[in-house]
């Protein structure tokens, strides 16, 4: 590889992602099935990866977790019959442009439709990753002030989560922006930035940029771990430094099938965090959202897992494992499992509202072909 460029300067990871089968090659050996599957999405999905994040797939294995959550895989043209662009309802619950407002007193604001590396089992793939797709009502570009407004004239909104799309695409000055106005009105209590950028662009979190979030106090930023791979010199480095600045960081993994899946891989995964100061906060349940079904497990392959951690590691390794629904997030316990049969699961929210959730065996977890 020529690189002629700061490999630590975050801007130039961004500029230098990885597009192209050509550039990828530089990086990995292809199959014909990856590079098949990379022409074939073409015109549909959005595919990057940064530098950084290239270099830590396996140079040989198709079957590298690293590879499995970046690349474009042909299983993504194959439609479950079940799934659904937003299964867990963002679009239903939008109130401006941007902003999802799903529980009483806490949003989802949607900053962006970017990401440094387009995720192939992103919640949101319509959204980031479907070339034709979007939860915006407008362009990305529209002006805020709506959005700001209507978090003032709601008193009960005391929590604002930053997602999209990765907030931490934009640039320092556009974050702060946001981030102070947030922070100038009253009732907001907690501002929240879930962003994937230090374990896929970890050189993103820079010491100016954790000083101005420090002046925004309190500020959490949840990421993305999914696999012990991701847990480098450089990744710890970047939650070390927003620890530092007194910005608490939170892990929400999502069970993914051949990635993490195994009882062995979450262990390792959880222990890794530990040892970074990363809480596992969430192990999310695979949503079945279009173009992602293929990473999808059962729901007793879940609980098999927290079966193996409960009792068996320190108490706070182990993620709430959580299933999104139309109805909020559902911890995954006896409790929640109002019934359970062959065809499928009725779970009960933290409202009493019952939401049923077909079981996908197997075989039946694939579908017609786009």
């Amino acid at each position: 590889m020529n690189e002629k460029w700061d490999w630590n300067d975050w801007k130039a990871q961004f500029r230098n992602r990885i597009q192209t089968v050509d550039a990828l090659k530089n990086y990995i050996e292809l199959n014909p099935d990856e590079e098949e599957a990379i022409k074939k999405s073409e015109g549909l999905y959005r595919w990057a990866v940064t530098p950084y994040y290239a270099s830590l797939m396996d140079k040989t294995d198709p079957n590298c977790p690293i590879r499995l959550q970046a690349l474009p895989a042909a299983d993504e043209l194959i439609v479950n019959q079940f799934s659904d662009v937003d299964p867990v309802g963002d679009m239903k619950y939008r109130v401006t442009n941007r902003i999802v407002h799903k529980y009483s007193d806490r949003i989802v604001l949607l900053v962006t439709e970017q990401c440094s590396v387009y995720c192939r089992h992103c919640t949101r793939k319509y959204h980031t990753t479907d070339v034709n797709g979007s939860y915006f009502e407008k362009q990305e570009a529209e002006s805020f002030e709506e959005d700001f407004k209507y978090i003032s004239e709601h008193p009960e909104i005391r929590d604002v989560l930053l997602t999209g799309g990765d907030p931490l695409t934009y640039s320092d000055s556009k974050l702060e922006h946001i981030i102070s106005r947030l922070r100038s009105i009253p009732h907001v209590e907690i501002i929240r930035i879930g962003s994937r950028y230090p374990v896929l662009l970890p050189q993103r979190i820079t010491k100016e940029f954790c000083e101005m979030l420090e002046k925004y106090h309190p500020v959490w930023l949840n990421t993305h771990f999914n696999h012990p791979k991701e847990i480098t010199e450089e990744s710890a480095k970047a939650c070390n430094l927003l620890l530092k600045h007194g910005v608490p960081v939170q892990n929400q993994s999502v069970l993914l099938k051949g990635i993490n899946d195994d009882l062995e891989t979450m262990r390792e995964l959880l222990h890794g965090l530990l040892k970074i100061r990363v809480r596992p906060y969430y192990l999310y349940h695979c949503d079945n959202v279009t173009g992602v079904s293929h990473f999808m497990t059962t729901l007793e392959k879940g609980i098999e897992i927290l079966r193996g951690l409960v009792g068996h590691t320190t108490g706070f390794a182990i993620p709430t494992y959580v299933i999104t629904t139309i109805n909020g997030k559902i911890p995954i316990s006896i409790d929640n499992i109002i019934d359970y049969s062959e065809k499928g699961l009725t779970l009960q929210s933290y409202q009493g509202k019952k939401t049923y959730i077909p079981y996908l065996k197997p075989e039946e977890v694939l579908g017609s072909q786009l």
